[in-house]
């Protein structure tokens, strides 16, 4: 993890972006070999909904010729975006299912030769409680999604949220316990907005604890012990909340059983 301010695609700029890599990709292979991205994870969000502000990337199932590769390292150099910034490694973590281009929803085209669809509602749910990440937005992205659909009238339920993850997944049981236990506590709580909140906060705090972790052990962190260390760091951390609250309701019980003692001040008599 990197200290420094990363790259931010928003709502307002990340058709720019893709409609630059479809104009490239149309001048390298012409109008016959057309394209197709699907896209997942913070730029879905960004597009479906209107309560996460930005993305580091844009993750996607990419299905094109091999010259889109080009295209899309060369409108990243020429537009002076990080590598990687459009990416297809989504396909190598567990939240990919070959499924998702059956339960993706049509968005735009762009220069008549690229197609690009996205996942949402209680499929995109589905693929967050997957990753169940609590260092990035994963959990806040959850209770957002089930937050705007409340608003829109148009409520998912956790029928509909077992459904999609069986259907992508093959199984409930595919998800972590973590994950399990989030959505059913979160449905059931019937405080969205107030747990969103909360949400947000516990995941900037991870985040800020992984950092520190990083700059002080560099090297140690990998994606496969991640998880051990942020939920390893998030306990100590709160043995030290929870330490220093019991402190503070020492030190007020202290000052109510013995409070300071007033110095008595006398005034003469006035003649």
């Amino acid at each position: 993890m990197s200290s420094e301010k990363p790259f931010e695609f928003t709502k307002e700029n990340i058709d720019l972006y893709l409609n630059a890599v479809a104009k490239e990709y149309r001048k390298r292979v012409g109008k016959g070999m057309p394209a197709e991205l699907i896209l997942i994870g913070g730029a879905s969000v960004l597009i479906n909904y209107g309560f996460r502000n930005a993305t580091t990337d844009v993750d996607a199932v990419i299905e094109a010729a091999s010259s889109m590769k080009d295209a899309i390292n060369a409108v990243g150099d020429r537009m002076g975006l990080p590598n990687g910034w459009l990416n297809a490694d989504f396909r190598q973590t567990a939240s990919y299912s070959p499924k998702l281009a059956e339960v993706s929803v049509y968005y735009r085209t762009f220069s008549n030769v690229v197609r690009v669809r996205t996942v949402s509602a209680e499929y995109l749910i589905a693929m967050k409680l997957r990753a169940g990440r609590r260092y990035k937005n994963d959990l806040s992205d959850v209770i957002g999604i089930l937050m705007e659909h409340w608003k829109r009238g148009t409520p998912i339920t956790m029928e509909q949220i077992h459904r999609a993850v069986t259907e992508l997944y093959g199984s409930w049981e595919t998800l972590p316990e973590l994950s399990r236990q989030f959505i059913q506590n979160t449905i059931s709580s019937g405080q969205i907005e107030t747990l969103y909140a909360r949400v947000v906060e516990g995941e900037r705090q991870n985040r800020e604890l992984l950092l520190t972790f990083e700059q002080q052990y560099p090297g140690v962190m990998t994606d496969k012990n991640v998880d051990v260390i942020a939920d390893t760091l998030q306990q100590k951390a709160d043995r030290a909340s929870v330490r220093a609250q019991l402190q503070e309701l020492k030190e007020k019980q202290r000052q109510m059983e013995h409070p300071p003692a007033h110095k008595n001040k006398y005034r003469g008599d006035e003649r």
